[in-house]
């Protein structure tokens, strides 16, 4: 509070920074997976006389592991998040991008949501929800580490609403 009262504002620093992580997709890869095995125990079991039986299975084959590397690109291409001492940002889009920004005073609450396969591989989304009109809730998709991302949120945010004057029990 003395600190505003001079006209004194704290830096605002960078605490995190990342994107949708190739790991939260396992389940698509082993679906991709599932389906080549199919399609090439299904041509294999087909009598030689059926016409196209290789050419078919190549096409499952190739739209099977096209589908999840065509997604990946995109949200690898597209996502960015920040976390700064004071804001979280949230990019999105190729040619077209939307830029959000929440302050971290008006987040509420923190959640992580992981799956069987997140948390095997430690991937998950960070929700979160605040009283910023726009986007009253946030989904940070693909994240490596979840809890640490969620922590760290978590931790800026008191610390804001702390440097700020406001009691959390209060908001």
């Amino acid at each position: 509070a003395r600190d505003r009262r001079e006209g004194k504002d704290s830096e605002e620093e960078l605490l995190w920074e990342g994107g949708f992580s190739g790991r939260s997709m396992l389940g698509s890869w082993a679906l991709a997976l599932l389906v080549t095995l199919a399609a090439i125990t299904l041509a294999v079991m087909l009598p030689d006389e059926v016409p196209y039986r290789w050419t078919g299975a190549t096409v499952v084959i190739v739209v099977a592991w096209c589908l999840p590397l065509l997604r990946l690109a995109y949200r690898k291409l597209s996502i960015r998040y920040r976390v700064t001492s004071h804001r979280l940002f949230h990019e999105e889009g190729i040619l077209w991008r939307t830029t959000n920004r929440v302050e971290l005073i008006d987040v509420d609450d923190v959640t992580v949501e992981q799956s069987i396969f997140g948390r095997i591989m430690n991937v998950g989304t960070v929700r979160m929800e605040s009283s910023d009109r726009t986007d009253p809730e946030l989904y940070l998709v693909g994240i490596e580490d979840p809890m640490e991302v969620a922590e760290k949120i978590d931790t800026a945010r008191r610390r804001e609403r702390t440097r700020r004057g406001i009691h959390i029990e209060a908001v």
